[in-house]
């Protein structure tokens, strides 16, 4: 597989990049994975880079993007956080991902018992991670099908709506807080993606609405 240069960056819309993470991502699926010289991806942009996509993601072990898009060195700006909440110097790392350094989507990855999500559920508290569960409670309140009894990290479908309700939050926020962002997606040059790992199976469900 060959390194992104910035005239095949340039010349990707943002429909093609969302191609290129879905067949990535069928590849890991069946163990069918690119062949690839990472030493040689390595000396071919040590001089500069063109990643086709900014991808925000969890920090969970299991969640490498690189690898479930079955990507190489310099294809992804990998951001990860538990999770997958958003503050201001993600923002600004996206902002840099695509205004300044060209990619051409973002893509907001939630996954299955995510443990954030979880804990946010239960209300954990500890030490600097309580207000980083605290950015998930509005995906929480905006949950209103689960009985209050429920509401729980142990209830399977609970934690499932909270999961797809905090990516598609990330992405509001995204839009209300980046006029940046905002400006790059409405004029098309860029795609903001919402989409869920599947822990279990390896695959990447995409929200597209």
């Amino acid at each position: 597989m060959y390194k992104h240069s910035r005239e095949s960056q340039s010349s990707l819309t943002p429909a093609m990049a969302l191609q290129y993470l879905k067949e990535g991502n069928l590849r890991f699926v069946n163990n069918l994975r690119a062949n690839r010289d990472l030493l040689s991806q390595v000396n071919a942009t040590r001089d500069g880079q063109y990643p086709f996509a900014t991808v925000l993601s969890c920090m969970d072990s299991r969640t490498s993007v690189e690898l479930v898009f079955d990507q190489g060195l310099g294809d992804i700006f990998s951001i990860r956080i538990a999770g997958n909440v958003l503050n201001q110097d993600i923002l600004g790392s996206m902002e840099f991902g695509t205004q300044l350094a060209g990619s051409k989507i973002i893509v907001v990855l939630g996954h299955t018992q995510c443990g954030a999500i979880k804990g946010a559920c239960d209300g954990v508290q500890l030490g600097n991670l309580t207000p980083l569960l605290e950015k998930i409670k509005p995906a929480i309140d905006s949950e209103t099908s689960t009985p209050a009894e429920n509401r729980n990290g142990k209830n399977a479908a609970f934690v499932k709506n909270v999961t797809e309700n905090n990516v598609r939050q990330v992405i509001k926020q995204l839009k209300s807080e980046s006029p940046i962002i905002t400006k790059l997606a409405d004029s098309g040059a860029i795609m903001l993606v919402g989409g869920i790992y599947h822990l279990e199976t390896g695959a990447v469900t995409f929200f597209e609405e």
